[in-house]
């Protein structure tokens, strides 16, 4: 089994998503579909529902700080309920085309991890020139989980690490210019990483141009195990381990 923990594979994010759900299921290939607003976290449930290799991470991105209601915060609470949620995501702050709303961010991130401890769930948290804030956030709460695409230090990932995290490894991770990637991978070893692709987003260098899918893993499998000098089984293995032992699949 190989388990891509963070990807958007769903009709309102790609066209042929159930064909990609199903070529994955004949790779032994599990998903967990990450939600960000109310249509996509309604959509992951249905698809969830219906193929046995998709697992469901429901969430209120940070685009949605202004604008989030109440109600909406309700209708998650209940969906969380669902047998077939595994996690809380994709949630976190992103301060990439500035801070104007940082308040309103960290409070609906706040509220998301509220939501995660009352339904015992590990988060999947996005965090984007914003690790101190998110770690300091992180710090307060007890929930685990996962640092999606993470971007920081390789110092502030063994941070995360004491917290309880692991470290989402995706597609680049094998792009010429990233060495800052291939330095946490080492400085955190295969024990803390997990496998991710974002897809249909963060396609690998060797499909770069192209809408990424799940089943790009290979290309950053090898390039995790070239980096840490192991075999790609040993990648596949400990990190669909970690992930069984995060979000309980």
């Amino acid at each position: 089994m190989i388990i891509d923990t963070h990807c958007h594979i769903y009709n309102s994010e790609m066209e042929n998503a159930e064909e990609i759900i199903k070529e994955a299921a004949k790779n032994d290939m599990h998903l967990i579909l990450n939600g960000t607003d109310p249509q996509s976290n309604e959509e992951i449930l249905k698809l969830a529902g219906k193929y046995e290799n998709v697992h469901a991470a429901l969430g209120y991105f940070h685009t949605l700080a202004d604008d989030v209601s109440e109600e909406d915060i309700v209708l998650l609470d209940e969906q969380l309920e669902n047998d077939n949620v595994i996690a809380v995501g994709e949630i976190g702050i992103d301060y990439y085309n500035g801070k104007e709303n940082r308040k309103k961010q960290m409070e609906l991130f706040e509220k998301m991890l509220i939501l995660a401890e009352k339904h015992d769930l590990p988060v999947i948290v996005h965090s984007r020139k914003a690790m101190q804030d998110t770690y300091d956030i992180l710090k307060k709460h007890a929930a685990v989980g996962s640092m999606h695409s993470y971007q920081g230090s390789p110092e502030m990932a063994e941070n995360f690490i004491r917290l309880g995290f692991y470290i989402g490894i995706g597609g680049t991770i094998t792009h010429r210019n990233n060495k800052k990637a291939g330095r946490t991978l080492n400085r955190i070893g295969i024990e803390h990483a997990l496998l991710e692709t974002d897809s249909p987003y963060m396609p690998p260098e060797e499909k770069r141009g192209e809408a990424n899918t799940s089943l790009n893993l290979k290309y950053i499998i090898g390039k995790i195990a070239q980096e840490l000098d192991i075999e790609e089984e040993e990648v596949i293995k400990t990190t669909t381990e970690n992930a069984k032992r995060l979000f309980g699949i």
